[in-house]
């Protein structure tokens, strides 16, 4: 196990100094609170805890601290590897400015939600440890909206090959196993389970209809509906509790109609631009695909040495050098017999050669 740390560390590393100063920024700051807490209680004051998010409180900062504070090592790496993963595959393809949006808005919206359902406990059970017990922080909510966009993006990707498992169900997976883990108390609270599940609810319907992007707002392709996210057995009846939903949060403005676009104005022909066949697909693809090529090319560039110009020069000389004794031995055996000159055997050579006459 020794002799693997050094090269994961090493992995990571060049992984990050490939980032943007967004990402490093945040592994920073996960770093430096980390220390900080060994001195202080960094989780109870930039932590969300649902008492005092909402007034009289109204600890609103939390919302947007409570994601780069961890009270233990291994709850560090699981977020620094979540940000370093979305710098080097998020990225490449939305660019900083977007990662740190798509970032904030999970976060927020994670906190947010996470008070509400545990203010609403409380209301339900006027048990006071829903409020002032419970402390929402770390990455998980992220790590959620990080696995949903990579559903989005590369969802073929295969992670196991034994058994086999598929990047588009990574997201319900963990959900499960933090369930799990729940149910047997190796997790203290239900706060890093709320936490995810609102980081993949919340990352889906930011992607789903708010990112903006080339061709407008959203990715409404069926490949990435919300009844995508479960068993093929359950898919229809998730389908249809997701579209009385989504009709709800429609009439009440909160999303907006997937509507069916025509583009008339087209010079050739009537091009029909539907949700299940979405082009924003397939560009994509195509971002990944050049990525992709563009790196094995840097890579064969790097191991291939080309000589240089020198190198050829010396290689020219050479062969000069050894053509030279070739031709004066060959020219002093000529036929005749003579003790000729070389440089009278290249003379007659090149008078012969010139002087052919030619056949008519």
């Amino acid at each position: 196990m020794n002799r693997y740390l050094p090269v994961a560390r090493q992995h990571f590393l060049t992984a990050l100094a490939s980032t943007s100063v967004v990402v490093k920024a945040i592994c920073a700051a996960v770093l430096l609170l980390y220390l900080l807490s060994w001195a202080v209680d960094t989780v109870y004051v930039l932590g969300v805890t649902p008492g005092y998010l909402f007034p009289p409180n109204f600890w609103i900062w939390t919302l947007v601290t409570h994601a780069v504070v961890e009270q233990h090592l291994l709850d560090v790496l699981v977020s620094l590897g979540t940000m370093v993963a979305a710098g080097r595959l998020l990225e490449p393809l939305w660019g900083a400015l977007e990662l740190l949006i798509f970032f904030a808005v999970v976060n927020v919206s994670v906190g947010l939600l996470a008070g509400f359902s545990y203010l609403l406990t409380y209301v339900a059970t006027f048990n006071l440890d829903y409020l002032f017990a419970v402390r929402v922080h770390g990455m998980l909510g992220f790590l959620g909206g990080v696995l949903v966009a990579l559903k989005q993006t590369m969802g073929d990707m295969t992670v196991l090959h034994v058994p086999q498992v598929r990047l588009k169900v990574a997201p319900m997976l963990v959900l499960l196993a933090l369930a799990v883990l729940r149910l047997t108390t190796l997790l203290e609270s239900t706060a890093p389970l709320a936490a995810y599940g609102y980081g993949v609810l919340s990352g889906w319907v930011y992607l789903r209809f708010y990112q903006k992007h080339s061709r407008g707002r959203g990715d409404m392709s069926d490949h990435f509906a919300f009844a995508s996210f479960f068993p093929e057995i359950l898919q229809p009846v998730v389908g249809l509790v997701a579209g009385l939903v989504h009709s709800i949060l429609v009439k009440i403005k909160v999303c907006r109609k997937m509507v069916k676009r025509y583009d008339v104005g087209a010079p050739s022909s009537i091009t029909i631009s539907l949700p299940g066949t979405d082009p924003q697909d397939a560009e994509r693809r195509r971002q990944l695909a050049l990525k992709a090529l563009n790196e094995r090319l840097k890579r064969v560039e790097d191991q291939s040495a080309w000589p240089s110009m020198d190198d050829e020069e010396d290689e020219d000389e050479d062969e000069v050098r050894d053509d030279v004794p070739l031709l004066s031995g060959r020219e002093t055996t000529s036929p005749a017999g003579g003790a000729s000159s070389s440089s009278t055997g290249q003379e007659s050579s090149i008078i012969s050669f010139e002087d052919a006459p030619s056949n008519s």
